[in-house]
């Protein structure tokens, strides 16, 4: 099972915290771990390449976190993090089984 979690303050979006492995095929052939990991990556990297801020960023087996400061937050991370959240959630619509959505933006 994968964990997503958000993570934000007063309903903006700072980050998120993806864990575990998916379990939905064979180890390199699972495809919705293939998903949740392409979609974090990408997020994480778009934070900088394309939001022009630098995201602390923490990866390890089955891991990766990735935030921003509240100062921040601009137009382009909240767009950037509101993907990703629709991704995590597309995922957890269509594979409940193997992935769980936590959303922690109070």
């Amino acid at each position: 099972m994968t964990r997503i979690r958000l993570t934000g303050r007063q309903g903006t979006l700072l980050g998120f915290e993806v864990s575990g492995h998916a379990g939905a095929g064979t180890e390199g052939n699972d495809l919705v771990c293939a998903a949740i990991s392409f979609l974090a990556t990408t997020a994480a990297n778009a934070l900088e390449t394309v939001a022009g801020v630098k995201p602390r960023v923490s990866q390890q087996e089955a891991y990766l976190k990735a935030s921003i400061k509240p100062e921040q937050a601009n137009q382009a991370t909240d767009t950037i993090l509101a993907m990703f959240r629709q991704g995590a959630l597309d995922l957890e619509l269509a594979h409940p089984e193997h992935v769980t959505l936590i959303e922690d933006t109070n």
